[in-house]
C-alpha cells in the first residue's frame, strides 16, 4: 500500500529535513481535525436552506452533485440530555438537537437508522450522506440524524462551552454514545410503532468510529453498525505511524510519474528560498498569499497547509466532479499531477509548479484572488471541538520519514504534543485510553459491525480492513476514498461501491429481519 521511491535517479528525490516543533504541533494538530470528511448530496434542506461553505475564496459552482428524486425534508427537534451521563453530583441538562425524516417510515414493520453525529453541524451532516437517503425507502426506514454534543447547536453550557477545561471536561466519546443511547430510547417511547423497531448506526470517519463503539458498549440498543472509514486502530501503536502519510503518498505516486518526489523535493526548496527576506517575499507572490510571509513560523504553516491540501486531496480524490470541501475535476489527484512532472527543477521553477497543483484544490473554479494559508476545510466541522478532543482521548500518533513518503521527516514526539496540548488546554493527553475503554484489536467478542474502507483513503491504514468474524465484516473499495460509499449514488460510481452499497444493504437486511423474529 505505501510504495517506495522510483529506481535512483529516475524522478531525482531528495532527503527531506527535520521539520521544525511548530509544525509538528500544527500538523498534527491541524490534519486530524479533518477525521470527519462526510459525502456529497444535498438531500436534507428545503430549497433556499442549504448549507454552504463560509469561504468566499473556495466557493465555487453549486450542484455537481446528483441531485435528489425528490426534496427530502426533515424536521428539528430537541431532547434534554445530562450533561454528565457517568456522576451523580450534578442533574445539569442540555438540548440536543436531532433530525427526522420519516417519510419512508412504515409503523407496522420500519426500521430505524441513526447517524452517529461527529465533530461539526448536524445540518451538514444531514445533507452530505446521501446513502442513507438512497437506502430508506428499501428499508422502510426513519432517518435520525443527532448530534454530537458540543457541536452545532448542541452546547452544554451554551456560549461558555469552550471557555476554559472544567466546561470542557464533558466532551468524550463515551458521553456522545450515552447521548445517542438515551435518545434513542426516548424516540422508541414516544414515536408510535417504534417500540420494536430494529436501529443500525451508521457514520462515517469519526463518526464510523462512534457507530461500531456504538454496537460494541450498547447492543441492546442497537442491532448493527456500518462504520465507513473508521480508523478505530489509529491509536498507540496497534498500527504504524507512518501508515497514514503512506497512503496519501501512494495516491500521488500512482496518480503521475514523479509526482510525489516532486511534492517531497518541494519542502527542501520551500527551506532555501524561505532563508532570506527577499525569498520569503517571493514565496507570499507565487503562491499568491493574502497575508505575506514574514517568519519562519510562517513558513512552518505554510508547509503545514500544504501538507494538509495534498491529505485533503488523498481524501476527496473522488471519480467525478465533486465540491465537497472545493470544487474539485473528477480524479483530482491526477489533475495535480500533471504539475509535478520534474522534481529536479530548480528550486523556484518547482515551487511554481507546486502552486498550480494547490491551486487546483483552493482555486479550481478560478474565484479566488488569494490564498489563505489560516482557513480550514469548512466552517461546518468544529476543529476548535476536535482539537481538544485530540488532545485527550482521541490521540493518534502520525509521523513521517521523507524515505518511505514524501513529507519532511517528523518523528512522533508524544511528550511535545502532550506539553503543547497542556499549553493549549491545560489537559494532558491520554493515548493508551481509547484502546482500553474500546478493546483495541480485542474485538472478536462483538457483533454486526461492517467496516468500510477505500483503498484511496489514508484513514484505511486504521482501519479494519479484514474480516474478524462472520459478524465483523471488512469491505474495501480499491477505487475508493474516504467513505465513498456514504456517499449519494453517482453515474460516475465505480462498480466496486456499487458492490459494497449492496452488500452492505444486504447485511442490514439479515439484521433487521433477524431482530424481528425476536420479537
Amino acid at each position: 500500500m505505501r510504495g517506495r521511491g522510483r529506481a535512483p535517479g529516475s524522478c531525482g528525490r531528495h532527503k527531506a529535513g527535520g521539520a521544525q516543533a511548530a509544525l509538528l504541533i500544527v500538523a498534527m494538530l491541524r490534519l486530524p481535525g479533518l477525521l470527519l470528511l462526510l459525502s456529497l448530496g444535498s438531500v436534507c434542506c428545503p430549497p433556499g436552506a442549504r448549507p454552504t461553505l463560509p469561504l468566499p475564496s473556495r466557493r465555487g459552482p453549486p450542484g455537481r452533485a446528483q441531485p435528489r428524486p425528490a426534496a427530502a425534508l426533515y424536521q428539528t427537534r430537541y431532547f434534554p440530555q445530562k450533561i454528565d451521563h457517568f456522576g451523580f453530583d450534578q442533574d445539569l441538562t442540555f438540548q440536543q438537537r436531532y433530525l427526522v425524516a420519516d417519510q419512508h417510515w412504515r409503523k407496522d414493520n420500519g426500521s430505524i437508522l441513526f447517524y452517529t453525529g461527529n465533530e461539526g453541524d448536524i445540518t451538514w451532516f444531514c445533507n452530505n450522506t446521501g446513502f442513507m437517503w438512497d437506502v430508506a425507502e428499501e428499508l422502510n426506514a426513519m432517518l435520525i440524524f443527532a448530534e454530537h454534543r458540543y457541536y452545532g447547536e448542541s452546547l452544554p453550557f451554551g456560549n461558555k462551552s469552550y471557555s476554559d477545561s472544567k466546561h470542557l471536561n464533558y466532551l468524550t466519546s463515551e458521553q456522545a454514545l450515552a447521548d445517542f443511547a438515551i435518545l434513542i430510547q426516548h424516540l422508541k417511547e414516544t414515536i408510535p410503532g417504534a417500540l420494536n423497531a430494529p436501529v443500525i448506526a451508521i457514520g462515517g470517519s469519526y463518526g464510523g468510529m462512534l457507530a461500531a463503539w456504538f454496537r460494541m458498549k450498547y447492543p441492546h440498543v442497537v442491532v448493527g453498525a456500518l462504520a465507513a472509514s473508521a480508523p478505530i486502530w489509529q491509536f498507540e501503536d496497534l498500527v504504524p505511524c507512518g501508515i497514514f502519510y503512506g497512503i496519501v503518498t501512494n495516491d500521488f505516486k500512482k496518480s503521475g510519474q514523479c509526482c510525489s518526489e516532486s511534492i517531497l523535493n518541494s519542502w527542501g526548496a520551500i527551506n532555501r528560498v524561505s532563508s532570506t527576506d527577499e525569498g520569503l517575499k517571493w514565496l507570499s507572490s507565487a503562491f499568491h498569499l493574502c497575508s505575506p510571509l514574514k517568519s519562519k513560523q510562517d513558513v512552518a504553516v505554510l508547509k503545514a497547509w500544504l501538507s494538509e491540501t495534498w491529505v485533503n486531496l488523498a481524501m476527496v480524490n473522488y471519480p467525478y466532479k465533486a465540491d465537497f470541501l472545493q470544487p474539485l475535476p473528477a480524479w483530482p489527484i491526477q489533475v495535480v499531477c500533471k504539475f509535478l512532472k520534474n522534481p529536479k527543477l530548480p528550486d523556484k521553477l518547482l515551487l511554481q509548479n507546486v502552486f498550480q497543483a494547490a491551486n487546483v484544490y483552493y482555486n479550481y473554479s478560478g474565484a479566488a484572488s488569494c490564498l489563505n494559508t489560516s482557513q480550514s476545510a469548512t466552517g461546518n466541522l468544529g476543529l476548535t471541538g476536535w482539537y481538544y478532543q485530540a488532545c485527550t482521548e482521541m490521540v493518534m500518533p502520525m509521523c513521517t520519514d521523507g524515505v518511505n513518503d514524501m513529507f519532511e521527516a517528523r518523528k512522533w514526539n508524544f511528550h511535545v504534543f502532550s506539553e503543547e496540548c497542556f499549553k493549549l488546554w491545560k489537559v494532558k493527553p491520554r493515548p493508551s485510553w481509547i484502546p482500553s475503554v474500546y478493546g483495541g484489536k480485542n474485538i472478536s467478542s462483538h457483533s454486526n459491525i461492517i467496516f468500510s474502507n477505500g483503498g484511496l483513503d489514508p484513514w484505511s491504514g486504521g482501519g479494519v480492513t479484514r474480516n474478524i468474524t462472520d459478524s465483523l465484516i471488512a469491505i474495501v473499495i480499491p477505487e475508493g476514498a474516504h467513505h465513498l460509499d456514504l456517499r449519494a449514488s453517482n453515474p460516475g460510481d465505480p462498480k466496486s461501491v456499487l458492490q459494497a452499497r449492496a452488500l452492505e444493504v444486504q447485511y442490514m437486511k439479515q439484521w433487521i429481519e433477524k431482530s424481528r423474529q425476536k420479537h
